[in-house]
């Protein structure tokens, strides 16, 4: 196993990987104590079964650019292939400004090859590649050096192993004719807005029992507080102050140093300090909100006259759908869409794109009447009316 450790190395690597079809991508990083990601190790693979096919690169090696494989994901003559690649993106996007293109994820692909929900990288091996996974080294501390040749071991076959499952679906897909399918879902993963949270946007993430707007206006500026500090000083938000902490803060509304000493669920640092002075700012500046400019919490999705029995033919008919085209039910339509869809929306993804296809179009059919469903022994078929 090789351990790139230098700008050159690393260009190397890419140069070769470049004269290759695609090559594997995944990073090992740690977030615990950190708002952002703290990328620790990036394993990369390219076709081939060859001693230097496949590389460890150590980030935190002193003087290390990882800007040629940057250049290597620029590159669109080469797919990059992650397996569910979410937080791996984030990394770049945040590091580099820069997203892997074309991009293909195994586990959106695996969802629509019928491998079911959220399909695990082991489960992808154990199906794809008839191997089994040494997850001894799961829980690694992967800014620690030097590391072991067992966390070597584990973190390459992350990317070994990957070469075969990308083959398989792309090939899967190929046949289906349904590689559209997962670039549309892959669009959103390469969107910038998926990793751009906006501080004042935050307070929609903090559970509430209360729908007052006075009382949401303290939640939403000790929320954007706590994402500013979190972001500046590269801390966890829970490190600031957790959840419980802020819904008792915009109960209570401290004026004084004093008052926010009586707070029961704040943290000893968050008592004093800078955080103490933001939170003390915070509260003032939602209690003298104008009311018209109350965050309002969108409860318009509880307010839908959902036709129960709609809705349950709805969810035969998407379960019949899916088992027909073994996609992922998940994939299609949550329950709550469903629920939309029987109540009348049409603005809901299950009848767009893609997903019209599969269910979207005869969703819509349902709904007007103009096909119903029968029990055709174990399985379930439209019949037109």
């Amino acid at each position: 196993m090789k351990t790139l450790t230098t700008t050159e190395e690393l260009q190397a690597f890419c140069d070769a990987a470049a004269q290759h079809p695609y090559v594997t991508v995944d990073t090992e990083f740690l977030r615990e104590r950190t708002y952002y990601s703290k990328l620790c190790l990036i394993q990369l693979a390219f076709a081939g079964d060859g001693e230097n096919d496949a590389v460890l690169v150590d980030p935190l090696a002193e003087g290390i650019s990882l800007e040629p494989l940057y250049a290597l994901f620029r590159d669109e003559n080469v797919v990059k292939v992650f397996h569910a690649a979410r937080q791996d993106l984030e990394i770049f996007w945040v590091d580099a400004s820069v997203f892997p293109k074309p991009l293909f994820d195994t586990q959106v692909a695996a969802m629509v090859c019928g491998f079911g929900e959220q399909a695990g990288y082991e489960t992808l091996v154990r199906k794809i590649v008839k191997q089994g996974l040494d997850k001894t080294s799961r829980f690694t501390d992967w800014s620690r050096r030097p590391l072991s040749e067992a966390q070597k071991t584990y973190a390459l076959a992350d990317v070994t192993h990957l070469r075969k499952i990308y083959e398989f679906l792309a090939a899967e897909l190929d046949k289906s004719g349904r590689s559209h399918w997962v670039a549309e879902e892959l669009q959103v993963l390469t969107d910038p807005a998926t990793y751009d949270i906006q501080p004042q946007e935050a307070w929609q993430r903090v559970k509430t029992r209360t729908n007052s707007g006075k009382f949401l206006a303290v939640v939403r500026e000790l929320a954007a507080f706590r994402e500013i500090y979190a972001q500046s000083n590269n801390v966890p938000r829970n490190r600031v102050f957790k959840d419980d902490a802020l819904v008792e803060l915009a109960s209570t509304k401290p004026r004084t140093a004093a008052e926010l000493g009586g707070s029961r669920l704040l943290l000893r640092e968050a008592r004093k300090g800078a955080i103490a002075e933001g939170i003390l700012e915070a509260v003032a500046k939602g209690v003298s909100c104008p009311p018209e400019k109350f965050p309002r919490l969108d409860r318009s999705r509880e307010k839908l006259q959902v036709n129960p029995a709609l809705a349950d033919l709805l969810r035969v008919l998407l379960k019949a759908k899916t088992e027909a085209e073994g996609v992922a039910a998940k994939l299609i339509a949550p329950s709550a869409d469903l629920d939309a869809i029987a109540a009348g929306l049409r603005d809901v993804p299950a009848l767009s794109g893609w997903r019209r296809e599969v269910f979207g179009a005869d969703a819509l059919r349902l709904c007007e009447g103009k096909i119903g469903l029968a029990a055709n022994g174990q399985a379930v078929q439209v019949v037109e009316l």
